[in-house]
């Protein structure tokens, strides 16, 4: 019969009471606590630790606690309480590392491209500024469509020193959306005990809309195959860290294996 665990039920209140918080108290959590790119301005060290604490909304909340209640049990049944919270604990921060690492090598070229950019600006630069970092991927489509004609109109006007401040405004402000949004959820976390669960009780069937059964080894696999063409496929609009869930599968998979050399028995 199915219990909820004592560390599952504590993840459970402590995620859903800080989100109750936030939202009912009008809190900046997410902004303090969320997980910046290294170089940004509000990048803190204990980002990595918070994040995975945090969540964008009830929908986001949700689906990432779900997976806790459902998945988190017969783990912790499994190791134990201490053993199952290092484990959540060692993957949330693991994938918040390795997501800030890759989000580093992603975003440190724009910003030394903003920062050649603003010490001389000009509409050749401008434009290729505009292409190299897809504007496409930042907001409405209104604005990247005010970008581009606004290039046109600065190409026609190059000299005009009016221009040449409000094109450093706008590549500022690409500049500030990619870096100063945060990353928050449990996601990372999750898709780790997603991936034990799939390790440890390969063959378990897993009802999808309580009507189709899949072997767990399975989803997770397609869940694995998914994250990974959603990353290399990304379409503009997605805000999904991606790598963060993938992040949170390797090193789950590499802590199991650690485990794994060094237990005395089967667990």
């Amino acid at each position: 019969m199915f219990r909820l665990t004592p560390t599952v039920k504590v993840i459970l209140i402590v995620n859903f009471g800080i989100l109750i918080l936030t939202s009912f108290l009008n809190l900046p959590l997410n902004d303090i606590f969320g997980m910046r790119v290294v170089f940004s301005d509000d990048f803190a060290i204990y980002q990595p630790f918070t994040y995975m604490w945090l969540h964008a909304g009830f929908g986001h909340i949700l689906g990432n606690m779900l997976a806790v209640f459902f998945f988190g049990p017969m783990l912790e049944q499994t190791w134990g309480s201490k053993r199952f919270l290092q484990f959540y604990l060692i993957v949330g921060v693991g994938a918040g590392v390795l997501f800030g690492v890759a989000d580093f090598v992603e975003k440190y070229p724009l910003k030394k491209d903003t920062e050649a950019y603003v010490a001389n600006p000009n509409a050749d630069d401008f434009y290729n500024f505009i292409l190299t970092h897809d504007v496409r991927s930042y907001g409405a489509n209104d604005w990247f469509e005010g970008v581009y004609s606004f290039s046109e109109r600065f190409s026609e006007n190059s000299g005009s020193s009016s221009l040449k401040q409000q094109s450093v405004l706008y590549v500022k402000e690409i500049y500030h959306f990619r870096t100063d949004i945060p990353m928050v959820g449990a996601s990372g976390a999750v898709f780790g005990i997603l991936l034990a669960f799939a390790m440890m009780f390969p063959n378990t069937m897993i009802y999808i809309y309580m009507l189709f059964p899949v072997k767990a080894k399975y989803l997770v696999l397609f869940y694995g195959l998914y994250e990974l063409y959603s990353e290399m496929n990304r379409v503009p609009g997605d805000n999904i860290a991606h790598l963060a869930h993938l992040g949170g599968m390797l090193v789950a998979f590499i802590l199991l294996k650690v485990w794994d050399m060094n237990r005395t028995r089967l667990y």
